[in-house]
């Protein structure tokens, strides 16, 4: 058994075990002490929201950076308690803004495919639609050990999601559900197959998944945007209405437009509320942030 595999089940096991105020206070502490030994992850948190606020000074940087730990800790800490949560606890504890974008889609039987970042915590947001009567499908990124992915495969199963692993069939079986009318939500902020397509991002060049803008053109399901960020005792998720396909060009050049509004969507929500980003990876593809930018 790893070490990577005991540390998830213990935390998994102790932070279920403390009372709520307790486990999200030590969470915060430990979220507090990482940022002070400012180790790869932390620095490059700072890199990239460094593009995302240039002009903020050290102070505010700093603070950022805090801030920016403590939600990323405060994801796991959902992640570690969410299966402990009553359904009222699970519903009660968000807030939807243009929920209609979503419902209408699902009620029109197209299926909806929500693009969305590593923002807040997408697991309670996909709980959430579990539900309330729309049970998602999503891709999951294969974890080392094995272990420990069957872990969390096993996790999101038991809030009521479909989970296909992330392979060269994915997308097929993705199509599949869409053509049943179901939820499709993918994490899209962050190319993983090294075949995404590149996008201006803040001024600079970055590389995201083609996915969702493939199987809105393939199916004609609508592609929505979200944004999720955390809010006192619970979070909230910002719709925005669907991109449309465009009529003229290839398809490559279809996808490359659909992708680059996605990522202008997201320019907008993160300059207000980059400190819930958990992007503690490389995005940007021409390199870090760099103080003469």
């Amino acid at each position: 058994m790893s070490l990577t595999y005991i540390g998830y089940y213990c935390a998994w096991k102790l932070l279920g075990l403390l009372p709520e105020e307790r486990a999200y206070a030590l969470m915060e502490w430990i979220a507090d002490q990482i940022t002070k030994r400012n180790p790869s992850a932390v620095q490059r948190l700072r890199s990239n929201y460094l593009r995302v606020r240039p002009d903020l000074v050290e102070p505010e940087l700093q603070a950022a950076v805090k801030a920016g730990m403590r939600s990323y800790l405060r994801y796991w800490c959902d992640t570690f308690r969410l299966p402990l949560w009553t359904h009222d606890q699970i519903v009660d504890r968000v807030t939807v803004i243009n929920d209609h974008y979503l419902r209408n889609a699902l009620a029109a039987g197209t299926g909806a495919i929500v693009s969305l970042p590593h923002a807040g915590n997408w697991d309670h947001a996909g709980a959430y639609y579990c539900e309330t009567g729309a049970p998602v499908v999503t891709v999951a990124e294969h974890l080392e050990p094995e272990r420990l992915f069957k872990k969390f495969l096993a996790y999101r199963e038991s809030l009521g999601m479909e989970v296909l692993d992330a392979s060269a069939r994915s997308l097929a079986l993705l199509s599949q559900r869409l053509r049943q009318g179901r939820l499709i939500a993918l994490v899209a902020d962050r190319d993983l197959s090294k075949n995404g397509v590149d996008v201006t991002f803040f001024g600079h060049p970055a590389r995201m998944p083609a996915g969702p803008a493939v199987l809105s053109i393939q199916t004609g399901a609508p592609l929505l945007t979200a944004f999720v960020r955390y809010k006192n005792g619970g979070i909230e998720i910002a719709f925005e209405e669907a991109i449309k396909i465009p009529v003229e060009g290839k398809q490559s050049e279809k996808i490359a437009l659909m992708i680059q509004e996605s990522a202008t969507r997201l320019e907008r929500h993160l300059t207000l509320h980059f400190t819930d980003w958990h992007m503690l990876q490389r995005i940007w593809i021409d390199g870090d942030f760099k103080e003469h930018e």
